[in-house]
């Protein structure tokens, strides 16, 4: 299997690289990156491991390039953002190269766009496209297609998030949280999609390890891709924290501050700045709570699946398990396509994948019973 990894030198690409370059059936790892001296030390790290882990530079604004570098891959693996930039273009690009595509893209615009609007040339060129293979959405949407393989019905789900402001991950990753955080967002309510104001709701939720986190609702794709496959489904939130100094975005995006593009990018650079000033050791751990309630032969229930880990850890070894699952066919679905995870991947294939790796989801908050 040979494999190409977009964004391969950034913080979660370059750990989904590092795993791949181990994995059996992995023939081969390239590391596509538009800063060819960081995806050159990605590679020189890797250079005793069993597959051949090589480099291409890549810009990915350049459409032809894009698909120039995808061809002759089995899969081409993204962990390139921000995706409401990014994502439809590489899907675009993948669908042209007639090559298998995975991403950890976690917009509900981004999501939708690619759903709708690529669908049908994926089908039609036999591509196989899965959106959303990261944390949250992905081991998210797994879990919940997991913990409610037994029901009868869904009827709520709600996603809830802790990521602290120094769990890593650069510039791109700050640009997404301005991007989540600002104007109207879908949700999920009443059977049907909906528009509210993103951070005009917030909740205290506890997290496993954390306690009690005061989250706010913001876009990400679950609202936007859970009810596609779970037709009961009345209602799916998603909300997120940041714990100390959430204030300074939260109000300020309240107010509109990110809206315009020259803005979050200007406030984008200067927080990963500071962020790298004041880094002195390992990104901090987050934490993912979902609540699930739904019928069980005939009677109402609630269950609850949870985890604690780094996002670079949690987010780049999803997308690694997804992108050998999606190269080997492990799928539900036998057409190409363009997919949420958890309409073509087997939730307990893919959450024992993890655990073997160290990721670990559990059904309760002491975290005590693990859910495979």
């Amino acid at each position: 299997m040979q494999i190409i990894v977009l964004g391969g030198a950034g913080d979660m690409g370059s750990r989904a690289v590092e795993d791949l370059a181990t994995a059996p059936g992995v023939e081969r790892v390239t590391v596509a990156d538009r800063d060819v001296t960081a995806a050159r030390e990605v590679a020189a790290a890797l250079g005793d491991q069993p597959a051949m882990v090589d480099v291409r530079q890549v810009d990915a604004n350049d459409h032809a390039a894009l698909v120039e570098a995808m061809r002759g891959y089995d899969v081409a693996a993204s962990g390139l953002g921000p995706f409401y930039l990014y994502e439809a273009p590489l899907v675009r690009a993948a669908i042209e190269a007639g090559v298998d595509y995975a991403s950890i893209c976690d917009e509900w615009q981004a999501a939708r766009i690619v759903i709708d609007e690529l669908d049908g040339p994926a089908r039609e060129r036999g591509v196989t496209v899965i959106t959303g293979l990261g944390t949250s959405p992905g081991v998210s949407n797994l879990g919940v297609a997991h913990m409610s393989a037994d029901m009868d019905s869904v009827e709520r789900v709600h996603v809830y998030v802790y990521q602290p402001l120094d769990a890593g991950g650069g510039q791109a990753v700050v640009r997404h949280m301005l991007h989540i955080i600002s104007g109207q967002v879908a949700v999920w309510r009443t059977g049907k999609s909906q528009m509210v104001p993103a951070c005009s709701e917030e909740r205290l939720v506890e997290f496993p390890r954390f306690g009690p986190i005061k989250v706010w609702n913001m876009g990400h794709s679950e609202p936007e891709t859970l009810p596609r496959y779970m037709p009961d489904l009345e209602e799916v939130g998603f909300y997120m924290g940041f714990g100390s100094g959430s204030n300074l975005f939260i109000q300020p995006a309240r107010w509109g501050a990110f809206k315009r593009p020259a803005v979050l990018n200007a406030v984008a650079r200067i927080v990963s700045k500071l962020e790298q000033a004041s880094s002195g050791g390992d990104p901090e751990p987050g934490a993912v709570r979902i609540d699930i309630w739904g019928v069980h032969e005939g009677k109402q229930i609630h269950r609850l699946a949870c985890g604690v880990g780094q996002m670079r850890e949690v987010t780049g070894l999803s997308l690694s398990v997804g992108a050998q699952m999606l190269g080997r066919k492990q799928l539900l679905v036998d057409a190409g396509g363009v997919y949420a995870p958890e309409a073509c991947l087997q939730p307990r294939a893919f959450l024992t994948a993890l655990r073997e790796k160290g990721v670990q989801a559990y059904a309760d908050l002491g975290m005590t019973e693990p859910i495979v």
